[in-house]
């Protein structure tokens, strides 16, 4: 299913697109910067086939008409429709407009849709990585084959965030820093192992939908949550077990009998008292720096986190817990 179109091509076989601003200058048997025009026996052709579309009519499926008719190009009022791109055949709307501009009216807001096609190089991905794991600095340079592809954004709810792609690595640097970023894009989105470094940080290899993998160990435990949220799902499993629980988080780290959770139980303050900074009761920031020890934390000793103790209210044989949001690191003591 590849579109024909003109112009034709000048007396040395070369042909000039004009589905964008760039009128690249095509020779026979080649392809334009966009890989989807190229030159074809003196005539420019759509070389991408509408995949979708292919399937269906390779199965000899049923094709839903637009507008549910024989369309003459007119207007289309009345009955709402669901519009997608396939099939849009242009670019990013610029000075040839997009094929389709629908608009209709939802709950009394006026909306308009333009079906066109988006450029790669405009694109990027958000990857999620479910570890607890410092894997670097924010902003920190995100690499493979040694060439820049993103960098370490804001982690979102513990989780650690990398942004990947985007114009200015794929147009903006070096030729090869785009076509790795390019391929790099292309495995990730299709569930193809990629291996990353991060600047300062650490090496990982990541695939949707499996354990991401951070310098050459798997990671077999999500977390469920920050110290504090880990607090309000388990406090009723430990209470009657356990005097006191401290969860280590690089976010929130939780202490169970000054939480919210703790005071429901009526469980009396333990006397323990964490470093970092106090938000509300029983949730602190900032009891350690990052790292890939207990809770994302450099700490490999958790009691360096216990700042001090409180004798009136810690009394000999008190029951303590400190484990990760995963349950990977976990210690009893008893004092």
């Amino acid at each position: 299913m590849n579109e024909m179109v003109k112009p034709a091509a000048a007396d040395d076989g070369i042909v000039t697109c004009d589905a964008c601003p760039v009128l690249c200058r095509i020779r026979p048997g080649r392809t334009g910067a966009c890989d989807r025009y190229g030159n074809v026996e003196g005539r420019l052709a759509r070389l991408d086939p509408f995949v979708v579309t292919q399937q269906i009519a390779d199965k000899s499926g049923a094709m839903v008409p637009f507008a549910g008719k024989d369309w003459d190009g007119k207007l289309v009022p009345g009955a709402p429709m669901f519009v997608t791109g396939v099939g849009a055949g242009t670019t990013y709307p610029d000075y040839k407009p997009a094929p389709f501009i629908v608009a209709s009216q939802h709950d009394g807001v006026d909306m308009v849709t333009v079906v066109t096609e988006g450029i790669f190089s405009y694109c990027g991905v958000k990857v999620k990585i479910d570890t607890d794991r410092y894997v670097g600095p924010e902003t920190a340079a995100v690499r493979v084959d040694g060439e820049q592809v993103g960098h370490v954004t804001t982690a979102e709810y513990g989780s650690q965030m990398l942004s990947i792609g985007g114009v200015r690595h794929l147009t903006g640097g070096s030729k090869k820093e785009g076509v790795v970023t390019c391929e790099t894009l292309l495995k990730l989105c299709s569930g193809e192992a990629v291996a990353l470094t991060v600047d300062d940080g650490e090496a990982l290899v990541v695939a949707a939908g499996k354990p991401p993998v951070i310098n050459g160990v798997q990671e077999e435990r999500m977390r469920v949550g920050c110290g504090s949220a880990t607090i309000g799902i388990f406090a009723k499993q430990w209470f009657g077990h356990v005097d006191e629980v401290i969860v280590v988080d690089d976010h929130i780290t939780g202490v169970l009998t000054e939480h919210q959770a703790g005071r429901f139980l009526d469980m009396p303050l333990a006397g323990i008292r964490v470093r970092g900074r106090k938000s509300t009761p029983g949730r602190y920031f900032q009891v350690a720096e990052p790292g890939t020890g207990w809770g994302g934390t450099n700490v490999t000793d958790p009691l360096e986190i216990v700042e001090k103790i409180d004798p009136k209210n810690a009394k000999p044989g008190l029951r303590l817990l400190m484990v990760s949001t995963t349950g990977e690191h976990a210690e009893y003591f008893v004092l």
